[in-house]
């Protein structure tokens, strides 16, 4: 019976992904995007809502609403450039009733998700939800600044994106996977964040600081977003970015892996898979890591991964999966600067 109720729950979690993932391609071609400026943002979600159709079949479901996930909030954005592109001809007092009417939602979407109780829920589950749900209001307030300061037709896709982030975090509290036994031991990640924060900063040094910047601009959005999340007790989804971030850092110096380092590294990703699935505890967020490091490894497809997806895999198994195991540990003592400190924070768009 135990074996029956898990298999059902499982079916149904699936089952509610491949219809999400449907409603999304039917939404997008019902009504396309024809502005060639967000041509490329089509061919995004293609790519994202295809992927996680992938793990779904294979019953890499975190991996596959991770994926969806990221197809969700984009969706979101070109829904908006669609829809709403008509509205806007009042200008900027119209852009700013369409503004006005969605930060009253997406405040009720926070203000439920802050009230939400997982239960059982796998942490994994969660950790998307809040982070999803923790991007919507910075996006939804730098829709506003982009609009005022260029034109309102250049905070709409933000605006959209801001919606389709809640609306993801929403679709997850509705999901019903097997239960947990044991629930993860959520606390404040602020020490790691903090450490993790010094590491990268004394790394950001010429001539890697040039090469790597769009890597260094990942690392130090991901921290930001992990921090704010934080601070707002969403702890599953600190911790989710927290790792994360912890994977952008190591991938600034992951080595490239010959024939046979790829080999290795296929057959121990399977053993730390078995190990976890034989836990009795919740370890769906090391999962998920592992999840993507799977697919990553191994395409659906027969393609050969790419360099880069055989350093990111590494860099899970060798600095990602023992930070989870470090967070699973009581917090150490934050060190204190010694004197006055003053933290200047320059921010040019949130998560960029």
């Amino acid at each position: 019976m135990l074996v029956f109720a898990l298999a059902a729950t499982s079916q149904d979690m699936a089952s509610k992904i491949q219809n999400e993932i449907e409603r999304l391609q039917t939404a997008l071609k019902e009504k396309p995007v024809t502005d060639p400026n967000y041509a490329e943002v089509g061919s995004m979600v293609d790519a994202a809502l295809q992927a996680s159709a992938r793990a779904s079949d294979a019953r890499r479901f975190y991996s596959s609403l991770e994926s969806l996930g990221q197809a969700e909030g984009l969706v979101g954005g070109v829904r908006a450039i669609v829809d709403k592109t008509p509205l806007l001809k009042g200008g900027l007092p119209a852009f700013e009733s369409e503004w006005g009417a969605a930060s009253l939602r997406l405040t009720r979407f926070d203000k439920q998700a802050h009230g939400r109780k997982w239960e059982s829920t796998p942490v994994a589950i969660r950790a998307l939800s809040e982070a999803a749900q923790g991007k919507a209001i910075p996006l939804l307030d730098g829709a506003r600044g982009f609009a005022t300061a260029k034109e309102p037709s250049d905070g709409l896709f933000y605006m959209g994106e801001a919606e389709g982030q809640a609306e993801f975090a929403q679709f997850c509290a509705t999901l019903n996977p097997p239960a947990v036994k044991s629930r993860f031991p959520l606390r404040s990640y602020l020490p790691e964040l903090q450490a993790l924060q010094a590491k990268t900063n004394a790394a950001f040094q010429p001539p890697r600081s040039i090469e790597l910047h769009p890597r260094f601009i990942a690392l130090n959005s991901t921290i930001k977003l992990a921090e704010e999340l934080d601070s707002t007790r969403f702890y599953a989804g600190s911790l989710y970015q927290y790792l994360e971030a912890t994977r952008h850092y190591g991938m600034l110096d992951a080595p490239p892996l010959d024939d046979a380092g790829q080999s290795s590294l296929k057959e121990a990703l399977a053993a730390a898979e078995k190990k976890l699935a034989a836990s009795t505890g919740d370890n769906s967020i090391a999962q998920l890591f592992l999840q993507r490091a799977e697919s990553q490894t191994t395409h659906a497809d027969g393609s050969a991964p790419s360099a880069d997806e055989w350093r990111g895999a590494q860099v899970i198994l060798d600095q990602v999966l023992p930070a989870y195991e470090a967070a699973r540990l009581p917090a150490s003592p934050m060190q204190k600067a010694p004197g006055k400190t003053v933290e200047i924070t320059l921010v040019r768009w949130p998560y960029t």
